[in-house]
């Protein structure tokens, strides 16, 4: 299948410059290398620049009202499961007013594939601060800066015993067509933290990241069962340092140093994971930590992908396993069983 395939005819208003734009191309991409066809493939979203992307795909669709994407997408997975269905949301629409339906549709592990689109602001309503805002971030809803300590998606979703996590750049299209294909293979819920430019509101929000020429130093795309291995010469690795007490923590290393780790995404135990998925958060937390780069990199790829029972598949085993049981095999033989009156 061509990516030309899930290209609706409508006009793509995102702001030029906006984030947004690549992760739409790099969901085309992804939808033609997965094979879905158009009519089996729902996307469902909430309110937000984000969200706007059924209206962008050649697919079924269905914008819903602020935060409810989850709440919708849970109805249409459960009681269509053969459909493959994305639900598409922002880091204020999915974390704050539907961060209730987020994390239990992680905790259901309902077979979604979650594209959280992060630029650590509110964009459509023109440049207030979000749930992933750092501490004192000045905006036109905090102008002297917010108090608020923000949520790290990862911690959040690891939290919620969730069962995929992966985590990528806007300016890196292989690694982001990656994650989605991996997010569609992986049965359960899949959340792919996308890191966003807004162009108008909160431009280089990810700047020391996204740089070109800082890039390879400062993060790491991770790949289950190849080597820890980073930097723009591939000399450094990452490693486990248990000098400090009981708690490991994770260091840098030469890239020839036989602690380098291997990447396992597999592995049911999520302190690894976690530890991985939360390098370099420090930076992102506070505004102030900002001006510091982390000396460990911020983990892309998939960083965690575990199987377990998902909710529709357990749904749909209950459904047939209670028909088979019961005589009443039509709604009329149901009411027929049941206590009966006249007024």
């Amino acid at each position: 299948m061509e990516a030309s395939q899930f290209k609706s005819d409508q006009y793509v208003r995102f702001c030029p410059g906006c984030g947004d734009h690549a992760i739409c191309a790099a969901l085309q991409k992804a939808m033609a290398q997965i094979g879905v066809p158009t009519y089996e493939t729902v996307v469902i979203s909430g309110i937000g620049c984000s969200s706007r992307m059924p209206h962008y795909l050649n697919t079924y669709g269905f914008n819903t009202i602020h935060g409810r994407g989850g709440a919708v997408a849970t109805g249409v997975k459960t009681s269509h499961p053969e459909l493959t269905v994305w639900q598409m949301s922002g880091d204020g629409d999915c974390l704050a007013i539907g961060g209730n339906h987020f994390i239990h549709e992680i905790r259901r592990n309902v077979d979604l594939n979650i594209c959280l689109f992060n630029n650590r602001i509110y964009g459509l309503t023109k440049g207030q601060y979000s749930p992933t805002s750092p501490k004192g971030f000045v905006s036109k809803s905090s102008p002297f800066g917010t108090v608020e300590r923000p949520f790290i998606p990862a911690e959040l979703v690891m939290g919620a015993r969730g069962t995929f996590f992966a985590r990528t750049l806007d300016v890196d299209m292989p690694t982001t067509v990656d994650c989605m294909v991996k997010a569609q293979q992986h049965k359960g819920a899949s959340v792919i933290e996308c890191l966003v430019n807004c162009v108008i509101f909160n431009n280089g929000t990810h700047a020391w990241i996204a740089d070109r020429e800082t890039r390879a130093d400062r993060s790491i795309v991770l790949r289950h069962g190849e080597k820890m291995i980073f930097g723009k010469n591939n000399d450094k690795g990452l490693a486990l340092d248990y000098s400090q007490g009981l708690m490991p923590r994770l260091i840098v290393v030469p890239a020839d140093d036989p602690r380098v780790l291997t990447h396992d995404a597999t592995t049911a135990d999520p302190t690894l994971h976690r530890m991985l998925a939360l390098m370099g958060q420090d930076m992102v937390t506070d505004v102030h930590n900002a001006e510091v780069p982390s000396e460990l990199p911020i983990a892309l790829g998939v960083i965690r992908n575990v199987e377990a029972e998902t909710y529709d598949q357990a749904v749909s085993a209950q459904i047939n396993e209670v028909r088979e049981k019961s005589k009443a095999q039509t709604f009329d033989q149901l009411t027929a069983t049941l206590e009966q009156w006249d007024m």
